[in-house]
């Protein structure tokens, strides 16, 4: 009986067991059904995407830009790496946190001079904290970056010692002294200058990486996804000139500083070819302080004076109104004309041609353009057209102003206006478009356009290479054009710029002294220029010089304020040819040139023997090694590091070289 009863209570506990099971079982299903109702009515992927935009993110990764050189081969804009450092504290361990702290808190003391307390009492609230993305330092270079990742804890690399770098781009400038303004930026926000003008070129192509966030504000990259690497930008080479570049800035800001002016530029242009070779814009900023900040010669338009004429007098040549054997009677060098007065401020009497030019007569000028082209100016005015004097320049820098000049179709035109263009006023030019008016009669009468770059090149492979563009095939007869030569090599030999004759040599130029905001009170506004090229006889190179607001009590004409610059960058630039320059022309330079064209120096390898490599561009030194014999093994890029064999080692031809680049 009792084995019964428990038999029964065991059957009773089972059954209620079994029960229950069945329950728990029956409400998991009906879950699991109310679940499957529940996705198949829910969107999974907006789920899926909500979290995944929450917690990771695709971040860009710059490409590096390009370097910018000068003509030569002289940096003038590179890019440069730095090295931001992060530590993920979650994945150090404790034993070698506890181990390697006090290593590390030393070693950042010695390298960066904060007390080791500071550093530990830091790392220990951040690693209490689990911080993933502690940011530790910003901005090292290369060496610095080296240095640090060798650091206790840090020489665990990523996985174990919790370093992680985020490298970054930073351009830097080469030669701010001379060109910071023509180099100019482009940082997105900002643009200007060659950097600006070549951008498309330097900037290269974006690539990828995934982040994940780390906290409301900071996201760390992540390994298991693969980064889309980006495509580092080309390098392009200007047509500046460092050697010229310098020249003429030092030429034009020590003239500057002696007349106290308010700005000046100066334009170098070959002639053969109408690539720029220096541009230079200097603004006052303080008493006898210039900078090159704005881009006068391409964004001013100006007024440009008796430096116009030899544009006015060369149709009037072209035409056959006027001749070697013409002249003109100026009078007492006082002309009114449709009621407009024009003078002259020296001389008087009958002028051959070539004096209105030497002697810089306004009257002159007025008179032969209005005798020749009054009845119709249109006639005039086309040869400006033909010379593209009324078109916007068509180069690549950013900010160029178009020309401006009064036509019979302008409310404001009257009897008087022709005999005021022939002379520069009631128009507006800049001047690099008058200098490549002046470059086209230095070329025999081809004008050129204006170039600023001298060949584009990725991974040492050129891939464009700028060639001459000629703009107007033949701007006048030779006849003419021999004609303007000789008179604008009388202006310097006899007339208003004989101050910088020298017969060493041979130049040809024009002087202009412009007044400016005439029509306001107060003291007389002039603009100072001089444009011309040299060797008269066989051109090289045009010059434009503009000094703007010279202090009228130190001197103000074209003659005496800008010529002397001209003088100067001529007698410096021509050192090349065998003529005796004046030792005066050969004053210090701004800048140690070496320094800048280090990339161009020639390895000594005819002995047999291993050079001194390290310490010098890699790109430059390799292929002459190569080429010399040598098979070269190397790893980075950039300055070489390590080098192997050592200098001095005996190294037989075919033998390998290994470099270690940073």
């Amino acid at each position: 009986m009792q084995k019964q009863s428990d038999f029964d209570r065991k059957r009773r506990k089972t059954l209620r067991w079994g029960y229950l099971f069945a329950l728990v079982a029956f409400l998991v299903f009906v879950l699991f059904l109310v679940r499957i109702v529940i996705l198949q009515n829910t969107n999974v992927e907006a789920i899926k995407e909500d979290y995944i935009s929450k917690n990771y993110r695709e971040a860009k990764l710059k490409a590096a830009r390009g370097n910018l050189y000068a003509a030569d081969g002289s940096i003038l804009a590179t890019t440069v790496m730095r090295y931001d450092i992060y530590i993920d504290f979650k994945v150090i361990r404790d034993s070698v946190y506890s181990n390697n702290i006090g290593a590390l808190t030393d070693s950042l003391n010695v390298m960066f001079g904060k007390p080791r307390n500071i550093y530990r009492q830091r790392f220990d609230e951040q690693r209490k904290k689990k911080n993933q993305y502690y940011a530790l330092v910003k901005g090292l270079d290369f060496d610095e970056y080296d240095r640090i990742r060798k650091f206790p804890i840090f020489s665990r690399g990523k996985n174990r010692g919790g370093f992680i770098v985020d490298r970054k781009f930073k351009r830097e400038l080469a030669t701010t002294e001379i060109g910071a303004g023509t180099i100019g930026m482009d940082n997105g926000q900002y643009k200007s200058g060659l950097e600006a003008a070549f951008s498309k070129y330097l900037s290269g192509t974006d690539g990828t990486r995934l982040e994940q966030r780390v906290n409301s504000s900071q996201w760390k990259p992540i390994d298991f996804w693969k980064a889309i690497e980006p495509v580092d930008g080309h390098d392009v080479f200007t047509t500046l000139d460092l050697r010229i570049q310098d020249i003429a800035h030092s030429a034009l800001e020590k003239q500057l500083v002696k007349f106290d002016a308010h700005h000046g530029s100066v334009l170098v242009m070959e002639v053969a070819t109408g690539k720029v070779r220096a541009m230079v814009n200097l603004t006052r900023t303080e008493p006898g302080m210039y900078v090159d900040s704005y881009n006068y010669i391409l964004k001013d338009g100006i007024e440009p004076g008796s430096t116009f004429k030899t544009v006015s007098l060369l149709a009037a040549m072209d035409d056959g109104f006027i001749t070697e054997k013409s002249t003109v009677n100026v009078g007492n060098g006082v002309w009114t004309y449709a009621g407009q007065r024009i003078s002259d401020g020296h001389g008087g009497g009958t002028y051959e041609i070539s004096d209105v030019l030497a002697k810089s007569s306004n009257v002159g000028t007025a008179k032969l353009i209005t005798q020749h082209y009054a009845a119709n100016p249109q006639i005039f005015l086309n040869h400006l057209k033909r010379w593209k004097m009324f078109d916007k320049m068509d180069i690549e820098l950013p900010g160029v102003t178009k020309p401006f000049i009064y036509t019979p179709e302008h409310k404001r035109w009257n009897a008087a206006t022709l005999a005021s263009i022939s002379y520069g006023y009631s128009t507006n030019f800049n001047l690099l478009q008058l200098s490549t008016f002046y470059n086209g009669v230095a070329n025999k009468g081809t004008m050129l356009k204006p170039l600023f770059i001298d060949r584009i090149m990725k991974d040492g492979k050129t891939v464009y290479e700028a060639k001459p563009e000629v703009m107007v095939k033949k701007m006048a007869s030779q006849e003419a054009i021999s004609m303007m030569t000789s008179a604008l090599t009388k202006a310097v030999e006899k007339g208003t710029a004989r101050s910088i004759f020298t017969p060493n040599l041979k130049m040809a130029g024009k002087t202009g002294t412009a007044r400016f905001e005439y029509w306001l009170p107060g003291p007389m506004k002039y603009r100072a220029s001089f444009a011309g090229f040299y060797p008269a006889d066989n051109p090289k190179y045009t010059c434009y010089v503009m000094v703007d607001q010279p202090d009228n009590s130190k001197g103000f004409y074209g003659g005496v304020v800008s010529a002397p610059v001209f003088k100067e960058i001529a007698g410096k630039t021509f050192l090349k040819t065998p003529q005796n320059i004046e030792q005066s022309m050969l004053v210090d330079r701004k800048v140690d040139l070496s320094k800048m064209t280090a990339r161009n120096i020639k390895l000594n390898i005819t002995d047999g023997r291993m050079p001194a490599l390290v310490g010098l561009i890699g790109k430059n030194v390799i292929p002459q090694l190569e080429n010399a014999g040598y098979r070269v093994d190397y790893k980075g890029v950039g300055k070489i590091r390590e080098q192997f064999p050592e200098v001095g080692s005996v190294i037989g031809k075919n033998q390998k070289v290994y470099l270690t680049l940073q």
